[in-house]
């Protein structure tokens, strides 16, 4: 059945004002739990050229489950799509084709960025991760398996990517983090980072479009309620890998504290 929601955007794509109250309301609470990944100590230290060596790199390889794994995400949302079922199935199924090409890129300039700061592919690859940093994977894997269409994208699409590219923007404000890595490395080793800082900004807003179209100008509490849960607990798993590296790594014997400035 082609039952269509009532919502089509008038207003510009990155202004919430062209969305409906609810979205508004919903982004407000959810952006509380975003501030908290946005802001962390680890993206901070890491702005400002000071994240120890240690840390930087356990960063680097417990982030890479969900980095590589990030097209699966997309492909199972991707299954749920009907052609010609609704508008925003429409939306989708052009937003995920498009995207999961990209994001294979952007493990391809994850792995240049580790092997800039001393990480190696076969570390990448191959290392045991911690518990801790394999949650928010597993939480992505669960949500795309089992959840609507509206809901895996808002977790993912929209709730992760839109704080990773928050973070990205924070740590590129300043060229402390970028002056570490040698001249001639510098560019490839930024090249996640600046994708993601300047380059992605719509993805999230266009999850946001599609996410709303969905499910309309008037949803049931209990779909508002679904929602939020899912934004809010990508969130938390990122909180709580960050938490992890802050905690649990030390900075070596040496006191280096900056991964690039240790391998220029």
């Amino acid at each position: 059945m082609n039952k269509e929601t009532g919502f089509t955007r008038n207003g510009p794509l990155m202004d919430i004002r062209s969305y409906p109250e609810w979205t508004r309301e919903l982004v407000a609470h959810c952006d509380e739990h975003k501030r908290r990944v946005v802001e962390h100590e680890l993206f901070l230290k890491m702005r400002d050229g000071m994240l120890p060596t240690s840390i930087h790199q356990a960063f680097l390889r417990g982030g890479w489950p969900v980095i590589e794994q990030f097209p699966q995400y997309m492909a199972r949302n991707l299954l749920k799509v009907r052609y010609g079922k609704h508008r925003g199935h429409d939306m989708a199924r052009r937003y995920l084709i498009r995207n999961i090409r990209v994001e294979q890129n952007h493990a391809d300039h994850w792995v240049h960025w580790a092997a800039a700061c001393g990480v190696d592919s076969h570390s990448l690859l191959h290392d045991g991760q911690a518990l801790e940093t394999l949650t928010l994977s597993h939480w992505c894997h669960q949500v795309c398996d089992r959840e609507s269409l509206e809901v895996a994208m808002a977790a993912t699409n929209y709730a992760i990517e839109g704080a990773t590219g928050e973070w990205c923007s924070a740590v590129c404000a300043k060229e402390d983090y970028a002056r570490q890595f040698p001249k001639e490395k510098r560019a490839k080793a930024m090249k996640w980072l600046a994708l993601h800082a300047h380059y992605d900004d719509e993805h999230p807003w266009e999850a946001l479009d599609i996410i709303v179209t969905l499910v309309g100008v008037d949803p049931t509490a209990h779909q508002v309620a679904e929602l939020r849960h899912a934004i809010c607990q990508s969130h938390r798993y990122m909180r709580l890998l960050l938490d992890h590296y802050m905690t649990q790594y030390v900075p070596d014997s040496n006191n280096e504290h900056a991964a690039g400035m240790v391998l220029a």
